[in-house]
């Protein structure tokens, strides 16, 4: 039995796999409330009585030497540890988003919307950018003959401002964090900060029902859900600028890839909006790069809408390794 786990900010997955990938058993757990992902998998180990021949998990963080202190949440994940509480002689531990891109070749043709065909028979290098309570990004290089999965921690790098308007943004985005990374931008509490950087800055008001709304439930999914329904200009505007910057910076990342063989766009947030996410906003943003846009326009552009992408990528990581390793 494989034993394979999505960790992120907000939630953690973990389930139990047959060898051949098929789904025995799934529970998810409010990542917050627990002390550590030790404490999840003892205790749904113990709840399954299943036995783990092999395991892997995917966090959402920078993984080094079998470590991660993860980026969005105050845990510390070692493979070490994982490795004594379950009886194995390793376990794998990766960065989610080489989880999701390990997922990847478990996905069918009804897991993805495309929004860009590309060339015919495109192949080669492909990348995988996803937005969500952070913003995650990956590699796959082409080696010939099949995709080979890398973790990156490009969601931090510098935000890049495109014209006024985004200098702007950068500036709050400074005085208020420090330092301006596109996750800051590009993340359920990145689309915050947009709203109300358009709100502080006078390009837009803020409705007193919206403001109510709110204060009881999570800002980005209500800016999101009036942006969609086009009840409040204020979040059309939002989200507008919002789904721009993400094909932005998916170009930034498939050009840095050279992508040829397609650009992936995941997490958790790209499938909600998946009708804005069709409009011409995101792709002219991916093809805005000058010289390089024809480069650009051979790309297939896909969204992924299999939520499991991560785990089925930790479980085929798993299924794929040698036990020893």
């Amino acid at each position: 039995m494989i034993l394979a786990g999505d960790i992120g900010g907000t939630k953690t997955t973990v389930a139990l796999f047959e060898r051949d990938l098929a789904l025995v058993v799934e529970k998810t757990f409010h990542s917050r409330e627990h002390a550590g992902l030790g404490e999840i998998v003892r205790g749904f180990v113990a709840e399954n009585r299943q036995p783990v021949e092999r395991a892997c998990f995917g966090v959402a963080g920078p993984v080094r030497e079998g470590r991660c202190k993860t980026t969005n949440l105050p845990w510390v994940v070692d493979a070490r540890d994982l490795a004594a509480d379950l009886g194995l002689r390793s376990v794998g531990l990766i960065n989610d988003l080489e989880a999701s891109a390990w997922g990847l070749a478990a996905l069918k043709p009804e897991d993805l919307v495309v929004l860009s065909e590309g060339a015919p028979g495109a192949r080669g290098n492909a990348a995988l950018i996803a937005a969500g309570t952070g913003l995650g990004e990956a590699g796959l290089f082409w080696d010939g003959a099949r995709h080979r999965p890398f973790a990156c921690e490009g969601g931090h790098a510098t935000f890049g401002p495109r014209n006024a308007l985004e200098a702007d943004l950068a500036r709050y985005l400074i005085e208020r964090f420090e330092h301006a990374s596109w996750e800051r931008v590009l993340s359920g509490s990145g689309l915050e900060s947009i709203y109300l950087f358009l709100r502080d800055s006078g390009r837009g008001e803020e409705a007193g029902w919206l403001a109510e709304r709110m204060r009881g439930a999570d800002p980005a999914a209500v800016i999101s859900q009036a942006a969609l329904e086009e009840t409040d200009p204020l979040c059309v505007q939002t989200l507008d600028l919002f789904v721009s910057l993400y094909g932005a910076e998916a170009g930034n990342l498939a050009l840095k890839m050279m992508a040829t063989g397609g650009v992936y766009v995941g997490g958790g947030i790209a499938p909600k909006i998946a009708q804005k996410m069709k409009g011409a906003a995101f792709l002219d943003g991916f093809y805005a790069k000058g010289r390089m846009r024809p480069l650009l326009e051979s790309m297939p552009v896909r969204i992924i809408l299999n939520e499991r992408t991560a785990l089925l990528g930790a479980a085929r990581y798993a299924a794929l390794r040698s036990p020893s390793e």
